[in-house]
């Protein structure tokens, strides 16, 4: 009998370590350890897959993947419904429970995303599209290394709040951030501005002044609208990336410094470069990583949701319940409907001010002023709206191919791109040949056949 006494405590042993080592490796994931202490701290709500997606910013299967072993040990549980929600849940096993307990009561440590000012506001740019979930990854990847980035998106798409995500990211979070905006600046103030001067360097100049170079130092420099650089600002910024040194106009004493670059344009560099209005050498150093940020209608199942979000932080900010303003239905679908030439940032304004337009608690369609122009009527929406230059260049790049059988080589000749560009627009557009076209091609011989790579 005490044999059996002392089995069944081995055995009781054994399976409590066996659960302290399933928990400690369950809880070593940020990911789950953030979507634990969430849903633990709000045990009476219920959250679906997308809010969950939304709050942390995480691609959909890396959080079902954590959710699903989150459900496997008893700490969460999956809801019925459709679509299916999730909350927090007590485990079944005793000794499961204290070490949930022990962990809850611990203070958890803040990640460097939880600090990042920029990562906050991003996130209120996450819709119900993943697009931006996916920027997010790539955003993440940019911040662990020291490389150049390239953001490349519409005017107002938040290309400086990436920039200065990178930034709070990265190893040089703590450092400064020093932007400079490039179309404001004549050939005749780049130098002063990027590399400072000397006092008396010219009329003036009464005391030494620092460029943004210098006070770059140790941190990040982020060149916004770089497309807008003349050729002799772009081989005055070529030399200095190139060599790390630099003079102070009117100096002659070289300068070291060490700063991450980063730049943003809404203009096609690479046409730039064909056109000989970019430097290559410079396209290149500029480009070693780019990140491409979507316009608004690009995804435009987001524009309601950013849209209550933005009347919430307006209702917020003026002292009225999140609710205090609403949009109607028909005002809602007036938005859905405009073409957002100002991206994100018109529409924040748009909001604001069709909030501060509206005398009562319903936003109506009087109360939304648009800065261009007007939504075009429902009817015309499908069939009038004209297409985006992305989709414009899609289905330029399709006619091609397929009017020379998918022979890449020629459709590579006829679009007057090289055939490595041609790869990368048929992948980002997932083109492909159509079932009748497969059928249509005819076999050619070998040695004809080779060219079509």
């Amino acid at each position: 009998m005490f044999a059996a006494r002392r089995a069944t405590a081995g055995s009781s042993g054994r399976a409590e370590l066996d659960i302290d080592a399933r928990f400690r490796t369950l809880v070593q994931s940020p990911l789950r350890a953030g979507l634990l202490r969430f849903l633990s701290a709000r045990p009476d709500e219920r959250y679906d897959l997308e809010a969950l997606m939304q709050t942390f910013g995480r691609m959909r299967l890396d959080v079902e993947n954590c959710l699903h072993e989150l459900v496997e040990f008893g700490v969460v549980s999956r809801l019925t419904g459709e679509p299916p929600a999730y909350a927090a849940a007590r485990p079944h096993h005793e000794h499961a429970a204290r070490l949930l307990d022990t962990f809850l009561e611990r203070r958890a440590a803040v990640g460097i995303e939880d600090r990042s000012p920029s990562v906050q506001r991003f996130r209120e740019m996450i819709g119900r599209d993943e697009k931006m979930l996916a920027i997010f990854e790539w955003i993440r990847t940019a911040a662990k290394a020291d490389i150049a980035v390239l953001i490349l998106g519409p005017t107002g798409s938040g290309k400086e709040v990436v920039a200065r995500m990178i930034h709070e990211l990265s190893r040089r979070g703590s450092e400064k951030f020093q932007a400079v905006n490039c179309a404001a600046l004549p050939d005749t103030l780049f130098e002063s501005e990027i590399f400072g001067y000397e006092k008396g360097a010219f009329t003036g100049a009464h005391d030494r002044k620092p460029g943004r170079l210098e006070l770059a130092n140790g941190g990040t420099l982020f060149l916004d609208e770089v497309g807008d650089l003349s050729l002799v600002a772009q081989a005055k910024l070529l030399r200095v990336l190139e060599e790390r040194r630099f003079e102070r106009l009117g100096g002659n004493t070289s300068i070291h410094v060490d700063f991450r670059l980063i730049s943003a344009t809404n203009r096609p560099l690479d046409l730039f470069v064909r056109e000989s209005r970019f430097r290559e050498d410079l396209y290149y150093r500029i480009n070693a990583f780019s990140i491409r940020l979507p316009s608004l209608r690009e995804r435009a199942v987001d524009i309601p949701v950013l849209a209550g979000r933005f009347l919430a932080h307006y209702c917020a900010a003026n002292g009225l319940p999140l609710d205090g303003k609403v949009f109607s239905p028909e005002s809602a679908n007036l938005l859905v409907r405009y073409h957002w030439p100002g991206n994100i940032r018109e529409l924040e304004s748009t909001v604001s001010r069709a909030a501060l337009s509206a005398p009562g608690r319903t936003i109506r369609p009087a109360d939304i002023e648009f800065l261009h122009g007007t939504a075009p009527p429902p009817e015309e929406v499908s069939s009038a709206r004209l297409p985006s230059l992305r989709d414009a260049e899609r289905a330029h790049v399709m006619r091609v191919l397929e009017a020379v059988e998918w022979n890449k080589l020629e459709a590579a000749r006829v679009l007057d791109i090289s055939r490595g560009t041609l790869y990368r627009k048929i992948d980002e557009y997932g083109l492909e040949p159509s079932a009748a076209e497969g059928r249509r091609r005819p076999r050619r011989p070998p040695s004809v056949e080779s060219g079509n790579t």
